[in-house]
């Protein structure tokens, strides 16, 4: 077994302080950042090459084992058990959208995000706990959530508080604030984007968000086996994916050359070409997030092209809904989160956005053709 995989601690589902918790709350504005094997034979080479828009990969129909392997050792209670799925093939993004395509949207149609909009207080207060006060209207204003790393080693990772900070101003075009800005990042994925922003520029595009388990096939290739994109072997990690290095949150090594998110595909594809299917930025499905939902499915035999719980709760956050998000961010280290693993899952409120989550799109055949 890995070195890796010795040092790592599985976390429980993350949890902070009531004051933390107050204050993250506030600060997202509507949510709370709880985030913090094939049974077929493979795809034909004919099919593999099949014709995709531009910008965009096939990922073939396969029958698999959607969740966590048992050789995973810091696999999350939520990811387990793994259950059998079958999925038809689509096409999916090769990279993260990027700022040069979400600018082309908003130019082209005027959209303002969710961080560029102030709060509607009387829409958060339905989300946070009864009688919950009001907080200054400083906190009310258009944002969005910034990682601010601490001066010092933190002895309590369950309290994000420590290193997210409300920033005002912050946005997709702002990404650290006011006087920060996108210029020359047209590579760069962008940010600051909530479940709404993703599914306008979807409809604008004529796209769509994948489920769970379109983004899980997309992600695992052809390796049954794989616990991360690229196969078993954690020490790749450096070498595979933009990650934290060193120790977190206060110190970051950068073996991976990036402090902060990286240009899309700047590190290798996977097997089915797709990059930064691992790290870089979280990415939005459609589905619902429940920690139970796998240990609910599992007993009902093979999925057809399942799409998630019909509602969401999380008694972490239970007041505000959440969506699913996968692969991991540039934030993600062995001893917090793990979450640059296939299985991988969180849960992040649809009109919430920070500086460490985006998306990419998928299109199904008949949209295509």
């Amino acid at each position: 077994m890995s070195v890796f995989f010795d040092t790592l601690k599985p976390v429980k589902m993350l949890n902070m302080t009531d004051n933390g918790r107050y204050i993250l709350r506030i600060g997202l504005c509507f949510c709370t950042l709880a985030l913090l094997t094939s049974c077929g034979d493979g795809p034909k080479n004919a099919e593999m090459h099949r014709e995709a828009p531009e910008g965009m990969r096939w990922v073939p129909g396969s029958v698999f084992m959607q969740g966590a392997r048992a050789e995973d050792p810091y696999a999350m209670s939520w990811e387990r058990p793994a259950h059998e799925v079958e999925v038809d093939g689509f096409y999916i993004d090769v990279t993260e959208v990027t700022n040069a395509q979400f600018r082309a949207f908003v130019t082209q149609t005027g959209y303002v995000t969710t961080a560029e909009r102030p709060v509607d207080w009387e829409v958060m207060k339905k989300t946070l706990p009864p009688g919950t006060t009001k907080p200054p209207d400083s906190l009310l204003l258009p944002g969005s959530m910034v990682f601010t790393p601490p001066q010092n080693p933190v002895s309590d990772l369950r309290d994000i508080s420590q290193w997210w900070r409300w920033q005002p101003g912050a946005s997709w075009q702002h990404p650290q604030g006011p006087g920060s800005t996108i210029e020359g990042r047209d590579e760069y994925p962008v940010v600051h984007i909530s479940y709404e922003d993703a599914l306008a520029y979807c409809n604008w595009a004529g796209r769509r968000l994948p489920t769970e388990a379109e983004w899980e096939l997309a992600a695992r290739g052809e390796n049954p086996e794989a616990i991360f994109t690229w196969g078993t072997d954690a020490d790749l990690l450096p070498q595979k994916a933009n990650t934290w290095q060193g120790r977190f949150p206060d110190r970051n090594d950068s073996k991976d050359g990036f402090v902060a998110a990286a240009p899309v595909g700047s590190f290798p594809a996977n097997a089915n070409g797709l990059y930064d299917m691992a790290g870089n930025v979280w990415e939005w499905t459609q589905d619902w997030f429940r920690p139970d939902h796998y240990a609910e499915v599992a007993r009902q035999g093979r999925l057809l092209n399942p799409r998630g719980p019909d509602t969401s709760y999380n008694p972490v956050n239970p007041y505000q809904p959440e969506k699913v998000i996968k692969g991991g961010s540039y934030l993600c280290h062995a001893s917090y989160c793990a979450s640059f693993r296939i299985s991988a899952r969180m849960g992040m409120s649809p009109d919430s956005s920070t500086d460490h989550v985006g998306f990419r799109t998928v299109m199904s055949v008949d949209s295509f053709n």
